[in-house]
């Protein structure tokens, strides 16, 4: 193994004491603040039920993404069901559930809308229990719900040919970074919220207490810095969606800050940036909602049944592939001559069109303009 004999911040004298350059993002933390006050404002214009639709919407997207950082492909509609259930929100999509994704969403639930609860070492337990059901991360068992009790490296490359990226603290130091840790994250009320959320989520990610999960617990602890700071339990943005649009970037300053001194000046410039993108890229997400919203006010009246009512949902949500005849009639547990009646009444209605292409590959599409 290529070992490089590399020291990391957490091995530095006066860890971990980090320091700053407030001059050199000053104007960025500014822009970012006064971003994030626009929204909650246009937010709050949206009233009670297309706020708690932009709050599922953006967790949705939180859970999936945070999951797809670390190679987990979430399915959408095992996400929103369980997301849905859990804020008691009436979704009429699929029944089973599965524990791996009502593990995280719990996890992520809790961060966020219990953002008054202090953080403590058994919260932190929970969390991770709950990323972890059956004791096994894929196929290997793992020590769940307790500190790592091993060393812990972030290695890449082929066996024989692997590279160190990062070495955590030791294990047994794990017990006193984590108290320094969660009495600092408890306790400090002097830091502008937003610097705390980028603090936080280095601090944590470089003890890397667990097994595994770190990543995960990591976005859900900077989540509810997050939420505090926007004075709600409720999330219109989704930090872990712009993390995996750069996370090669991510992973870089990462292995680059850890290695480096005690200045994190460039990690929470980075930070900043990554938390602006995504509060603009909430636009689309409250589009959306907006969009289906006046769709719904529009055409409820005209909907014949509750089978037009779930595809049409789900065409507005999380749709793959094309719709025709066949696949409504599968999805909704009918006939093809139903599905195809269905299918007409909403095109005559001019809530659903046919796409152009015809023959064996007819499918439909819903109006834009509807």
């Amino acid at each position: 193994m290529k070992k490089e004999m590399a020291i990391y911040i957490h091995q530095l004298k006066n860890w971990p004491h980090l320091h700053w350059d407030e001059l050199a993002f000053n104007s960025l933390l500014s822009e970012v603040c006064h971003l994030q006050g626009k929204l909650l404002g246009k937010i709050e214009l949206l009233g009670f039920q297309l706020k708690e639709e932009a709050n599922l919407e953006t967790l949705i997207h939180d859970v999936i993404q945070t999951s797809e950082i670390e190679g987990e492909i979430l399915n959408p509609e095992l996400v929103r069901s369980s997301i849905a259930t859990r804020l008691g929100l009436n979704y009429s999509g699929v029944a089973h559930s599965d524990r791996n994704v009502n593990g995280i969403v719990e996890l992520m639930l809790d961060a966020t809308q219990n953002n008054n609860k202090k953080v403590s070492e058994e919260r932190l337990f929970g969390w991770h229990a709950a990323l972890f059901p059956t004791g096994r991360s894929g196929m290997y068992k793992i020590e769940v719900g307790k500190w790592r009790s091993g060393a812990m490296q972030v290695v890449s490359g082929g066996m024989g040919n692997e590279k160190i990226h990062y070495e955590a603290p030791n294990a047994a130091l794990l017990a006193t970074e984590m108290e320094q840790f969660i009495n600092w994250y408890n306790e400090e009320q002097n830091l502008e919220p937003l610097l705390k959320a980028a603090i936080a989520h280095l601090w944590f990610i470089t003890i890397h207490p667990f097994d595994d999960g770190n990543g995960r617990i990591a976005r859900a602890i900077t989540d509810r810095q997050l939420s505090k700071a926007d004075g709600v339990n409720q999330r219109f943005y989704s930090m872990s969606t712009e993390i995996n649009k750069q996370k090669k970037r991510y992973y870089t300053l990462l292995e680059r800050t850890q290695k480096g001194n005690l200045d994190i000046t460039e990690w929470i410039i980075w930070f900043l940036e990554c938390l602006k993108n995504s509060i603009l890229s909430s636009e689309t997400i409250v589009g959306k909602v907006v969009k289906k919203h006046r769709f719904w006010v529009k055409y409820a009246s005209l909907i014949s049944n509750e089978r037009q009512h779930l595809m049409l949902s789900k065409l507005m949500d999380h749709f793959e592939g094309n719709l025709n005849t066949s696949k409504w009639a599968k999805m909704t547990k009918t006939s093809t001559d139903t599905a195809l009646r269905d299918i007409n009444d909403l095109v005559n209605k001019g809530i659903l069109i046919k796409a152009i292409s015809g023959g064996r590959s007819t499918h439909y599409i819903l109006n834009e303009n509807s």
